[in-house]
């Protein structure tokens, strides 16, 4: 056969499949997170979470890498920060397990308050935990592949995240890890018939979220690991009101302990205050919730064991698992 048949065969052979998915253009998540969701597609639905929530607040999630930081740079308004923060919080709230309080909006939410004619500032709830995050690393990289007829090109994002997370009421890190993800989309051609492989803004989202989702996981058990607490809001003759309500899964019926909360020294080995170990006195059954929002929830609660001080009631705490 001669040299020109030989091209012409190979053409016959080859031309068509440029045009039968000869072009492969795909973003990919971590290998290990790849069969990871093929498993969960094949189960069925977890029930959704009943327990007790808790309450997190992401404080800020600042962009440590020089990407995206020209001369017209505002920290404020970072988007590699932002997308972190919009991730890490749709990913808490899916759990089921949280209330997530706003921090990051915080002055804008104030703001709109005045604009909607509401005079007061935004009434703000303390949370239990707090979330103090940066992306560390971000870079982007292109390879590529060229064959006698065929030609591929791929992208490559790869992000590195850290977080601590805050126990508000010893100032306490209890936890703090770094994840690396990665993200990469391909294009490929043959004989010029295919894909290109264009800038690809989604590859940043994903690279960021394969990244959280190595932290996720732990920043959950660290927070479940720990009692719920609530505190009095009132006790009288009329009876005990405690706060927490149906939004934090509060339920009539609801057996608590009550703790006397420990002195509160300062420690001369570190230099900072800590509370020392409270001991129980009582029990709380709840009767009724009441409130809408994590604001302004309330429980009517039954009280049973030592008597306790009412003028005294921030020495008392409620906790339960």
């Amino acid at each position: 056969m001669s040299f020109i048949r030989k091209v012409q065969y190979i053409l016959l052979l080859v031309v068509p499949a440029a045009f039968i998915g000869c072009v492969s253009s795909h973003p990919d998540t971590p290998k290990a997170n790849t069969s990871a969701l093929a498993q969960q597609s094949s189960k069925p639905t977890a029930a959704a979470y009943q327990g007790l929530k808790r309450k997190v607040a992401i404080a800020r999630f600042s962009n440590e890498t020089e990407y995206a930081k020209g001369a017209f740079y505002d920290k404020n308004n970072d988007p590699l920060g932002k997308q972190a923060v919009d991730i890490l919080s749709t990913r808490l709230t899916s759990s089921g397990k949280f209330i997530l309080l706003e921090r990051a909006d915080a002055e804008l939410i104030e703001k709109e308050l005045k604009y909607s004619g509401q005079s007061e500032a935004a009434q703000k709830v303390g949370a239990d935990y707090l979330i103090i995050g940066s992306v560390t690393q971000f870079g982007r990289k292109n390879t590529g592949e060229t064959g006698i007829f065929t030609q591929t090109k791929r992208q490559i994002v790869q992000a590195g995240v850290s977080i601590r997370l805050v126990d508000v009421s010893t100032g306490e890190i209890i936890y703090a890890e770094e994840g690396l993800g990665e993200a990469e989309t391909e294009a490929s051609t043959v004989l010029g018939f295919g894909g290109q492989a264009g800038y690809d803004a989604t590859l940043s989202d994903k690279a960021i979220s394969a990244a959280i989702s190595q932290l996720v996981e732990n920043v959950i058990n660290k927070c479940m690991d720990n009692p719920w607490k609530s505190y009095i809001l009132s006790y009288d003759a009329d009876g005990m009101i405690i706060a927490g309500g149906a939004k934090q899964g509060v339920k009539p019926g609801n057996v608590f302990q009550v703790y006397q909360r420990g002195k509160k020294v300062k420690n001369p080995q570190t230099g900072m205050n800590m509370e020392l170990p409270g001991k129980q006195i009582g029990t709380v059954t709840v009767q009724s919730t009441g409130g809408s929002t994590a604001t302004n929830e309330y429980s009517y609660v039954q009280y049973a064991g030592t008597p306790i001080d009412s003028s005294k009631l921030s020495d008392y705490e409620i906790r339960g698992k």
